[in-house]
This record gives structure tokens, sequence and C-alpha cells, in this order.
């Protein structure tokens, strides 16, 4: 048995059924994919939209693709035909961009808004008022191509385990007040809580992750 089949069983295990296993295969060549779809491996995660639209045109097409890298709005058009799902919605001009391109592809593109949980400045994300406002806005109400199926975010990278909990704590409590107070309609599906890495999935699956995003541990080390 192939490492790449390996550990996509491995982690299939430890997160399955509770959560989504995203294999990130960024930077990897397209052999790897290959391997990882014959393993049984369909939810593929990418960061840069040229790099996935070249392996999603040579691969099968019932791959679900997901854009988990932050998403220049220039771009948005490339992967619009073909995209499951956006992890990095970062702002409302993004968002209105995707509704757009989704309309111009006559598709409904499925989104997560990121949440900047993180001590680190180099993250990117909404904060809570700025994601309440975004959900309150008359403008976001009207995009009828973009679907909102839950938030992400990325704990600070440091060996401090309750740091990183807490920060998981704050982006799953946010995701449950949205969810209780219906700040979205129903049409939105509200369901999915994407946290957790390589190094802090566990951490992630215990405050309430439903999707996990695991690279180096299931391709190798990257170049």
């Amino acid at each position: 048995m192939s490492t790449i089949k390996e550990s996509l069983l491995r982690f299939r295990e430890s997160v399955e059924p509770q959560a989504t296993l995203v294999a990130v295969s960024k930077t990897k060549p397209i052999s790897d994919l290959q391997e990882a779809y014959e393993a049984g491996q369909r939810h593929l995660g990418e960061n840069k939209i040229q790099e996935m639209s070249e392996k999603w045109e040579a691969l099968p097409k019932d791959i679900h693709w997901h854009m988990i890298g932050h998403t220049q709005r220039n771009k948005v058009k490339y992967m619009a035909p073909y995209v499951h799902l956006i992890h990095s919605v970062d702002s409302p001009r993004l968002l209105k961009e995707i509704n757009k391109q989704a309309k111009n592809n006559d598709r409904v593109i499925n989104c997560l808004l990121q949440i900047h949980i993180a001590q680190e400045d180099s993250k990117f994300g909404f904060d809570e008022q700025e994601l309440i406002a975004l959900l309150n806005d008359q403008a976001f109400k009207e995009y009828e191509h973009v679907q909102i199926k839950g938030l992400m975010g990325m704990a600070t990278f440091t060996e401090n385990k309750d740091q990183v909990r807490e920060e998981f704590k704050t982006l799953a409590d946010m995701f449950k007040k949205i969810q209780k107070e219906e700040l979205l309609s129903s049409r939105h599906d509200f369901t999915e809580l994407s946290m957790g890495m390589t190094g802090d999935y566990e951490i992630a699956m215990e405050e309430g992750s439903t999707m996990i995003r695991i690279g180096s541990a299931i391709f190798g080390s990257r170049n």
C-alpha cells in the first residue's frame, strides 16, 4: 500500500464521519493526486487558482476542488466554472465578485466566510463586527449565486495548545451564534465549520470542526 493511501486511510479513520477530510494537494504533482483519487479521496484543496485549474483539467471530474488560499478577485473567473467550495472569502468585495462570476457561469458557488481568529497579523479574515455587518447588508442579501455554507479560520501557529483551543472556541461560538440567531436565510445551508490542519486538527474536532485540511501529513513535505 502506498504511503499516500496509508495516510489517507489513517486520517479518514480519525476524522470521519464527524468531519470531511480535505487533502491539501498544493505544489504536488498530478501523479500524487491521481494516487489519492484511486485511494477514494474526492476532496482536494489548493491555494493557487492557476495550479488548481491545471489539475482540474487533467484529473477526473468528480473531484471536489476546495480553494483554501487567499483569493484575488481578478482570478475568481478562472475557477468559477468548477470550484466546489471557496474557504477563503475574506471581504465583501471578493464575495461580490464570486457572485458575479457564478452568475456568468449559471451556477451557485459554495463559500465559507474566513474569520480572523489568530494573533498573527499575516492571517486574513473578518472580525465579528465585520461579519455581522456583512450578513445584515442588503446588497449581500441579494446575491443569488453564492451559498454561504459556514465559517473558516486558522489558529495561531504556536505550541501553546490552550491558545489554539481558545481561538477555535471563538470561531465555534461565532458559528453557533449565526445559526441560533438565524442571521442567514435557510437557502444558505449554514452547516460547515472548517478549522484544523495537521498540527491542530484534533483540538479543532474537539471544538466542533466539520472540515479538516491536511497536506504534508498525507502527501509528504513540500519543496
